[in-house]
This record gives structure tokens, sequence and C-alpha cells, in this order.
């Protein structure tokens, strides 16, 4: 569980590089009522990726939990879904790689910040992400196929989802923290991620990437390693040998 936790956040935290939620919430800042807007933009951000993920989890999820009742195999298949999410994340990695020179050039996501409703915009922007959010996917892979209960594998997408918004968080502490500073610095994020964000989401996501195929081959050793044990401990009792 510790080690799935820690994946969620590594996950959680590369995904949280987001363009299509900083740069709205960079651009509502300088708008009207920032710093409500901006946490109205983040709950609804929170809300939807929540509730998407959920419904992958416990629908299709389900299918993966009924198949794999064994605990051995649930373990297994738990260490399996860490190296496909390992593998998936260096794709993607490497796709944005690959394009971090058209896609600094198109620049941030811009969003009117006297547009009426945060809540909207954030809904609308975290719906249209969904289906191409594959850090999520990797993370939900991991969770559905862990063998866990339903009570901790919730547990696991609040945390994946709360690590999610931290930056958008943190641009609420700016604005109620930094007072009069909050306009400069947070124009000076927006200004880095212009010019960086790509780069720092491709490295971010290449590391979470090898740490989950860290992940799965220690957990698949492990559980290699356990087998053979209780093979052996069958055996000897089955010819009355003792250690």
């Amino acid at each position: 569980m510790l080690r799935l936790l820690g994946l969620v956040i590594s996950i959680g935290l590369a995904d949280s590089i987001n363009p299509s939620t900083i740069a709205p919430a960079l651009y509502l800042a300088s708008g009207e009522r920032p710093r409500a807007r901006v946490a109205e933009f983040t709950i609804a951000v929170f809300a939807v990726y929540l509730a998407g993920g959920a419904l992958i989890t416990l629908g299709p999820g389900q299918l993966i939990r009924s198949a794999v009742p064994d605990l051995d195999v649930a373990h297994t298949v738990r260490h399996v879904a860490e190296l496909v999410a390992g593998f998936v994340l260096i794709a993607a990695a490497v796709l944005v790689w690959r394009g971090r020179h058209r896609l600094r050039s198109r620049g941030l996501p811009r969003s009117n910040p006297k547009r009426k409703s945060s809540v909207l915009l954030g809904a609308s922007i975290t719906a249209v992400e969904l289906p191409t959010a594959f850090p999520y996917f990797a993370a939900i892979a991991a969770i559905a196929g862990s063998g866990l209960d339903v009570e901790r594998e919730i547990f696991l997408l609040l945390v994946f989802n709360v690590c999610f918004v931290l930056p958008l968080i943190a641009i609420v502490g700016t604005l109620t923290f930094a007072g009069d500073r909050s306009a400069r610095i947070l124009g000076s994020v927006r200004e880095f991620l212009e010019r960086r964000w790509p780069h720092l989401l491709a490295g971010l996501i290449l590391l979470i990437g090898l740490v989950a195929i860290m992940f799965g081959i220690i957990g698949l050793a492990a559980g290699t390693h356990g087998r053979v044990g209780r093979f052996f401990r069958h055996v000897r009792r089955l010819l009355h040998v003792h250690p």
C-alpha cells in the first residue's frame, strides 16, 4: 500500500504540471475577484477529475478485481500494472519531448479572466482533457490492479487529485498571502512556463515513469522470491523435513 501510495503521489505531482489547468488559473488570477475565481476553478477541476477517475476505477476496475480474486495473483497484477504505467509514462514523455518546440510555439492555453463562470471553465477544461490524461490512466491502472478494497482505492484517487491541483492551490495561496507582490510573482511563473513548460513536463513524466518501472520490478522480484520460499516450505512439510 505504501509503495502504491508513493507511486500515486509521484504521478499526481508530475501530472499537476499541466498547462491546460495552470495557465487558465494564472489568467483568472489577473482578473476580478482573483482568489475566489481561482478557488472555484480549482474545486471544479478537482471534482471532475476525481469523478472521472472513480468511474473508470470502479467500472472497468471492478472487472479486473473480480478476475483476480487470488491475493498472490492480485499482487502480481498490481506490479505488472506498475510496469505498464511506467512504460506509458515514458512513451508520453518521449512524445512531449519530440513536440516540445511545437508545443512551446503554441504558447500556454489562454482564458479570458472576465468570463462569468470559473466553475464551468474548470469543469469543461477537465472534461475535455480527461480522455487524453495518460499519466492519470497510468495511476488508475496501478490502483485498479492492486486488489485493494474500494475504500482504499477511493482514498488513493483522492490523494492523486489533491496532488494534481497543488499548483492551483499554490496560486490561491499566493493570492492570499503575497498581497501586492502576488501579481509580480504569478507573472514571473507564467513567463517561465511559457518558455519551459514542455521541457519541465517531459522531464517529470520521464522520472516518474522510471520510478514506476523500478517499483514494478522490485515488487515482481519480491513476489517471486516469496512464492519460491513458500514452495520449499510446502515441500518440507510434505516430506516431514524440519530445518
